[in-house]
Parts: C-alpha cells; structure tokens; sequence
C-alpha cells in the first residue's frame, strides 16, 4: 500500500516536471526513473519495517485474510506510528500530487491562453485528468485511512472487520487506475489505441 502512494505521488511529480520542461525530455536516460523507483521503494521501506523492529506491530487486518500495522493497539508507541504513518504516508503523498497536479494544470492553462482554440481542448483534458486522479486517489486511501484511523482511535469495536473489507480492496486496487486514467485522458495515447 505504502510503495502504491508513494509511486503515484512521484509519477505524477514526474508527469509534472517532464509536461512543464520547455526542452526536449532525455528518453535514453533511464538515471532518472531507476532513482525514482529506488527512492519510492527506500521510502517504503523505511516506514513497513519499524514494526519489525518494535515501533508498533502487524496483525491481522479485517476479516483476517490479509496482513496490516496493528490499528487496534492503544498503547503509545502504537497510536505514535500510525500518526506518522497517516501524516508522511498519505497526507504527504497527497499534497505532492495536489500540487503537482495543479502545477501542471496552471502551466497548461499558461500555454493554451496565448492562441485560443486548440489550447482549450487540451486544458480541458488535463483539468479532467487531473480531477479524475485526485479522485480516484481519494476515493481508494480515504475510505481505508478513515476506517484505519477509527479502529486506532474510535470506539472499540466500532469497525467490524466486514466493514473494513471493502475499504482495504479500494486501497490495494489504487494502483491499477492512474494508467488506466491516463492512457484513456491522455490524447496521444489514445489516439495509438
């Protein structure tokens, strides 16, 4: 779930940056996209393996069919790491692909108000792509962020564990709709297929 967040935020840092350069992108260059996969997957890391190492723990997860932090501890050192998780595991994420969606969409907005016409279209296109990603992400990591924060922080009992299945497929399933968002919002390659 972390390498998920964490990827979809630098992807679309990534998108950003390579949409708003005015030169040329360096397609056979591959520097840049092995030390954004390295740093995504480092990032992870270091926030999946502090439970193994005493600073919260992992237990089962809803109805006990998949593996996740222990959300049901109350003690210190538990309620400590899931507020770090949920602050530089979503918020965090979250505010990277905010601005960096709304960078992207400001710097379209810039081009295509110089010649009307054609800088419409593609404005338009980036505005709903940028919505349709801010969406989806939402809607797959806040349901589960609202459930997990809940079982940390709610009545016990609160959350049942039939109640916390569907959250966690959302959350698990995000990965799958950014490319599918962007290749079906994204002129030039739909135009391929």
């Amino acid at each position: 779930g972390i390498i998920s967040l964490i990827s979809l935020a630098v992807l679309s840092y990534e998108r950003c940056c390579t949409m708003t350069r005015t030169a040329e992108p360096d397609t056979t260059n591959y520097r840049k996209a092995w030390a954004a996969i390295i740093l995504s997957w480092t990032y992870s890391l270091l926030w999946t393996v502090p439970p193994l190492l005493g600073w919260s723990s992992y237990g089962p997860e809803g109805a006990g069919i998949t593996c996740s932090v222990n959300w049901h501890s109350r003690d210190a050192n538990n309620t400590s790491y899931i507020i770090c998780l949920f602050i530089f595991c979503l918020v965090i994420p979250f505010a990277i692909i905010v601005y960096s969606y709304g960078k992207l969409l400001c710097a379209v907005r810039q081009v295509s108000s110089l010649p009307r016409g054609l800088g419409r279209g593609r404005e338009q296109r980036v505005l709903l792509m940028v919505v349709v990603m801010v969406l989806c992400f939402l809607l797959c990591w806040l349901p589960y962020a609202a459930v997990a924060l809940l079982a940390s922080f709610g009545q016990p009992g609160l959350i049942t564990p039939a109640a916390s299945i569907i959250p966690a497929i959302l959350a698990k399933s995000s990965t799958v709709y950014n490319p599918i968002i962007y290749v079906f919002l994204n002129k030039q390659v739909s135009e391929m297929l």
